[in-house]
């Protein structure tokens, strides 16, 4: 399956920024399914695309048989948890970026809840550098909406947007805004240079002491439960939000049958909103909490059931716009222990491109050329992520992720590249796995192991 099976990820080496960005030679990619279509060869000649057709002869260039593997653009994430600075104990930006190229990753988009808050401009840039220097796929932070993540009082978002790391994405994700004041004056704010805010939708009052989903579940097991509505009703005050200021909402991790049919809805009236779906919440129900592994305690909480099926469905045709994996690493012993001390949170990048062909392409549901609008160019659109999500096609960046979906293994969370090992897949069979990653026409993963 796509990386963390085979590959302990001990080895070092990774690129130095300059090293990865620099001139990559030449590659020749033989007889890969562009998008799952027919075999095709790509020739890459430095950081781009330099040819694309059929018996491609390349003097010198290091070939790549890919028969029968799937050729898709870079992978990019607009929610991940990279834990550096303040908790590198659980995860840090090259352990992560790491993880991320074997999950065939070439971006991803670091939330702001570190320590210290990526809330200045200082912090943001620091975050950017060390993805720079990572070498394994590009890194854009994500900006606190408000300062130290305490809803009170607004970041500095126009500063993080004028530093190097050109901050577009603003989110307390962990938190949600839940002023409408401030939230109003966050959506204005970024209206200015087209930013978007990120919510994560989460009444408080609702959710006081929530251990789970509200529900039959939650009502046997004697949990605090975290109703729908908890959810649906940020979602609802904060589309109608984003339609009177006239600027961009993005929704986190949406999870819930009512959440879908709220941004449907906002969709329908034209108004800027777009959505996320996290591959766990593709996949897994609240039925497994009866085990009491707190692996599967998570922020938004495993659903039902029929919000499975619902944000599937919504995946398919639209209304959710990506997946994103809400990729959260924690240190064992804070997995590892009674269900109500546990942490909020699963590993999610090295197993989501699986996840998601199990939920979606084996189903019938998504090809691989929808599979590469949900999870490349839709999240780098959003993000406004230049060189990221784009056609692969000659001129374009050699952002480039091969797969081999007719692979079936066990997940076994000893061989990630993360740090954490806190994964609800476990010891389950999932299909696919990602054998090569090209950021700028280098390999960071070649073989399905870390380059």
């Amino acid at each position: 399956m796509a990386s963390g099976m085979n590959d302990t990820g001990q080895r070092t080496g990774a690129h130095g920024a300059q090293d990865t960005a620099g001139g990559a030679g030449r590659t020749l990619i033989r007889g890969a399914r562009l998008l799952g279509g027919s075999p095709t060869d790509v020739l890459i000649e430095g950081e781009r695309i330099a040819e694309i057709g059929h018996h491609l002869g390349a003097a010198g260039a290091v070939t790549v048989d890919a028969g029968g593997l799937i050729l898709l653009p870079g992978l990019v994430d607009l929610h991940t948890h990279l834990r550096e600075p303040g908790r590198e104990d659980s995860e840090t930006v090259l352990t992560g970026t790491r993880a991320a190229a074997r999950g065939g990753y070439t971006a991803v988009h670091a939330m702001a809840n570190t320590f210290p808050v990526a809330d200045t401009a200082g912090v943001v840039e620091q975050v950017w550098r060390l993805g720079r220097e990572s070498g394994y796929c590009d890194v854009q932070p994500v900006g606190a909406v408000t300062v130290g993540l305490g809803g009170e009082q607004l970041a500095e978002l126009g500063a993080m947007h004028d530093s190097a790391a050109g901050v577009v994405v603003f989110s307390d994700d962990g938190r949600c805004v839940d002023d409408a004041v401030i939230m109003r004056r966050a959506l204005e704010y970024v209206k200015a240079f087209d930013g978007v805010i990120a919510q994560h939708a989460q009444e408080p009052r609702l959710t006081a002491d929530a251990q789970m989903n509200e529900g039959v579940v939650s009502a046997e097991l004697g949990l605090g439960g975290w109703p729908a509505v908890a959810e649906e009703a940020i979602i609802a005050r904060d589309v109608l939000l984003a339609a009177h200021v006239g600027s961009r909402l993005h929704v986190c991790h949406l999870s819930t049958a009512g959440s879908v049919e709220l941004v449907r809805w906002a969709k329908s009236k034209g108004w800027r909103v777009t959505a996320e779906v996290t591959p766990h919440h593709l996949l897994l129900t609240d039925e497994l909490v009866r085990s009491f592994d707190p692996v599967y305690k998570v922020n938004p909480p495993l659903r039902t059931e029929n919000d499975v099926l619902a944000l599937r469905e919504a995946l398919a045709d639209g209304t959710i716009d990506c997946v994103a994996t809400d990729h959260a690493p924690h240190p064992f012993e804070d997995k590892d222990c009674e269900w109500g001390a546990a942490a909020m949170g699963m590993v999610g990048l090295e197993t989501a491109l699986s996840v998601v062909q199990h939920t979606m392409v084996d189903t019938g549901l998504l090809d691989w050329a929808a599979v590469a609008s949900r999870m490349s160019a839709r999240p780098a659109a959003i993000g406004r992520l230049a060189g990221h999500g784009r056609p692969v096609a000659p001129g374009e960046p050699a952002n480039l992720t091969l797969l081999d979906p007719a692979y079936r293994g066990v997940v076994d969370p000893a061989h990630f590249a993360s740090r954490s090992r806190n994964s609800p897949y476990r010891g389950l069979e999932l299909p696919g796995r990602v054998t090569h990653t090209f950021l700028r026409g280098r390999a960071t993963v070649q073989d399905g192991e870390l380059v």
